[in-house]
């Protein structure tokens, strides 16, 4: 695992995360860890599927309306785009 080194960090930062780690019983470096995985991975990811099925519940689709569009879906697989750059 790399190692990260934070230079010239802010004394009010390193105060913080003493007092968080204090409150969390943790290391420093276990708290810094939870504090950078917290940022790039949030509790709440929007899942697609999920908010498509919220959708429909609020236009009131029903499992009808669901099933009438999957019959007219078109099903013809589509075509791969070609390319054609120009010469450099």
């Amino acid at each position: 695992m790399p190692i990260t080194t934070i230079r010239h960090l802010p004394c009010a930062a390193q105060q913080t995360i003493k007092v968080r780690t204090a409150r969390h019983g943790r290391s420093s470096e276990a708290e810094i860890h939870t504090i950078l995985e917290d940022s790039v991975h949030p509790g709440e990811c929007l899942h697609v599927g999920t908010a498509l099925a919220e959708l429909g519940r609020e236009a009131g689709m029903t499992n009808a309306d669901v099933d009438a569009l999957e019959r007219n879906r078109d099903t013809t697989p589509a075509v791969p785009l070609e390319w054609r750059g120009g010469a450099d």
